[in-house]
């Protein structure tokens, strides 16, 4: 079970693509307004990269760790997961409108809708659709948001949604400041995500 819930809450999200931004925030803390909005234009247009990474889990009844492979082209993604997190690997692949899960020794579950799959599989009903802009360190377009950015005028904290997300460090890759460490609070779930590699490619141009 635990598997199934970091699959689906945390990478399904994959499916809403990279659309564009919103104006609906609340920006406060020690950054620049103007340098912010510099920086969250050039990474709403990152539709492409690898991620190598670990993932970190805590529930009321589960917890456990494990490493992650991330790979985006634009509105492909392909996602494989080991470790001790679940029961073997895992794979989600697909794109908006289809999307195929399958987990070792367990089987394969389909779905035109990220958020339909959550709930078939988990009963959840969660902001899957979030999480490619909570990765790059911009909140997400369809709902209003409140930030707080760093001295370097990236995000240090956002509340969206009933979700807390922390950006605990950054890392420098191609021209891009993208997030290292993050950790996402909900209210029965905690996530840390911790990006040991990045490889950021602009495809859509």
């Amino acid at each position: 079970m635990l598997l199934r819930h970091f699959i689906v809450f945390s990478f399904i999200a994959l499916l809403a693509g990279c659309a564009g931004f919103g104006a609906r925030e609340s920006v406060q803390g020690h950054g620049n307004t103007a340098q912010w909005r510099e920086h969250k234009e050039q990474l709403s247009g990152l539709d492409g990269w690898q991620i190598d990474g670990k993932i970190g889990i805590r529930a009321p009844k589960d917890s456990g760790s494990g490493t992650l492979f991330w790979l985006q082209r634009q509105d492909y993604y392909d996602i494989r997961l080991s470790g001790p997190l679940g029961r073997g690997a895992a794979r989600l692949t697909g794109r908006p409108g289809q999307v195929s899960l399958e987990v070792a020794n367990q089987g394969r579950y389909e779905s035109p809708s990220p958020e339909a799959l959550l709930e078939e599989q988990l009963g959840w009903k969660l902001p899957v659709s979030h999480l490619t802009w909570w990765v790059r360190g911009l909140p997400a377009p369809d709902s209003k948001s409140r930030l707080t950015l760093d001295a370097d005028s990236r995000l240090s904290n956002l509340e969206q949604d009933d979700w807390q997300i922390e950006y605990l460090s950054y890392a420098e890759q191609n021209g891009y400041w993208l997030p290292e460490r993050i950790k996402l609070h909900g209210s029965n779930l905690d996530v840390t995500l911790v990006i040991k590699q990045w490889q950021p490619r602009k495809l859509g141009q």
